[in-house]
């Protein structure tokens, strides 16, 4: 009966420290997530860096508080182990079933005289130990171990530098996945076979209220790529935006809400070589709402988002009330 008892409380135990892990790693994550290339926040605005900076902090802020409330209830859970495994040895040291008054601590003996129990060491160490207060110094062990193992991991997302043993790490880490790496060049051409789109690409920088300039209009049938950021193929989000209409009619990126995962869009660069990548969501947003992070932070890889205006029209300087967004990784690079 012990023994089920324990077992009872060892499960959510065991559920409680693959949580807490779980909890630091997360954490970890938002901190490193972008700082992988060429520092915190390549290339973005200073509007997106700031809104980045603070959703990073308010992630990074719920993250400790979280932690400190898995760390107190993995705590809690063993030491109500620990209590079980004294209860339980004091039960098999001192079985019940003899005779005497069943309210009295003892037995009486042939002469009618009643004789205290005996203690045995077991019952003397559990007393001892169910007395002290706090978490034990095994628990103070492993939850140094834990916290040591996932800051080194922390250590490599930052640095690309393995601080643990190989038999460690290769049971932590997630498997390694390829992708093409190109050096910085400039986009010239742009090609979406399933729109039957092909464009040339020219540049754009910052707006005066810091967000990405718009592309002139007389240029509405180009895209324009984001001067301040990545270039296709580097680490990073490279982002391209243009026109979904004019006056005159459909610009160049009218058909990109139709575009669906699996389409390949291949950006053509001043080096010659090409950058194919796949999309992996076509997403709307409204121009208010936009998050800034998942659109301009992914540091993770090469990737690039398509961006242009959809949703309904509202008018004044807000044009269209939404965003449309194509994300989109590098799975191929073609050199001349």
């Amino acid at each position: 009966m012990a023994g089920s008892r324990l077992r009872r409380l060892l499960v959510p135990l065991g559920r409680s420290a693959a949580g807490l892990i779980h909890l630091l790693c997360w954490s970890l994550v938002t901190v490193t997530r972008g700082l992988r290339q060429d520092g915190v926040l390549l290339g973005l605005g200073l509007r997106q860096s700031a809104a980045l900076l603070r959703r990073s902090a308010v992630a990074l802020g719920r993250g400790i508080v979280v932690l400190a409330q898995g760390l107190g209830c993995f705590l809690g859970r063993l030491r109500r182990v620990a209590a079980q495994a004294s209860q339980a040895g004091v039960l098999v040291a001192n079985p019940a079933g003899h005779r005497g008054h069943p309210g009295r601590q003892g037995h009486p003996d042939r002469r009618g005289h009643t004789v205290a129990p005996r203690r045995t060491p077991f019952h003397r160490w559990g007393r001892r130990r169910t007395a002290r207060s706090g978490p034990g110094a095994p628990v103070l062990v492993v939850a140094s171990l834990m916290v040591l193992i996932v800051a080194m991991l922390g250590v490599e997302q930052v640095t690309g530098t393995s601080l643990l043993p190989d038999r460690i790490g290769a049971g932590l880490r997630p498997p390694p996945r390829k992708f093409p790496v190109l050096a910085a060049s400039p986009p010239v051409e742009l090609e979406i076979q399933a729109l039957d789109l092909r464009a040339p690409v020219h540049h754009v920088g910052l707006a005066a209220d810091g967000t990405i300039g718009v592309p002139d209009a007389k240029r509405a049938q180009e895209a324009a790529w984001y001067d301040q950021g990545p270039t296709p193929g580097q680490y990073g989000p490279a982002v391209i935006v243009g026109h979904v209409d004019t006056t005159n009619g459909p610009a160049v990126f009218h058909d990109l809400k139709r575009l669906r995962a699996g389409d390949r869009i291949e950006v053509d660069r001043a080096d010659r070589s090409v950058a194919v990548f796949e999309v992996n969501a076509v997403e709307r947003f409204g121009k208010e709402r936009l998050p800034v992070d998942e659109v301009f932070g992914d540091f993770s890889r090469p990737n690039l988002r398509l961006i242009t205006c959809g949703g309904r029209w509202v008018g004044g300087a807000t044009g269209y009330a939404d965003n449309v967004v194509v994300f989109a990784s590098l799975v191929q690079a073609r050199h001349p």
